[in-house]
């Protein structure tokens, strides 16, 4: 029974997912500390108004804090967006740059001559007015 939880927790699979794990939560603090301290003071000394949590109302004697679900709202849009052009744009960058030249796929047709419509490269003759055509090559 052990040797069967041992086995499972040492598989591949899960001890990379403990790794991710691992390094998301990292990744998401470092994250959330970037925006909460760069570029949430940035917009703080463009805009005036470094929070809205203390913003609310009431009805009825209910406190409504939409504040703080504003600086929720603005915070998503600050992580959303270093994530996308700290992380994204230069990963996606990397991996272009890294990848291999695809190399044009080899053509399946051929022009006719006289009609100047595209024919199978095997064809002896045109479909569309009969003439008869050259023989491509053997492919090797």
């Amino acid at each position: 029974m052990l040797k069967g939880l041992r086995d499972f927790l040492l598989k591949g699979n899960v001890v990379d997912l403990a790794v991710a794990v691992v390094m998301g939560a990292a990744f998401g603090s470092v994250v959330s500390a970037f925006v909460k301290d760069l570029l949430t003071p940035l917009i703080a000394a463009v805009a005036g108004k470094p929070s809205f949590e203390h913003l609310q109302f009431r009805i009825n004697n209910s406190v409504f804090l939409y504040g703080e679900f504003l600086n929720a709202i603005v915070s998503f849009l600050l992580v959303g967006t270093a994530v996308y052009f700290f992380v994204i744009v230069p990963m996606k960058a990397v991996l272009e740059r890294m990848a291999k030249p695809v190399a044009p796929a080899a053509p399946a047709t051929k022009q006719c001559p006289e009609c100047l419509s595209d024919i199978p490269l095997q064809a002896r003759r045109c479909a569309y007015c009969a003439t008869p055509q050259a023989m491509a090559p053997a492919a090797l």
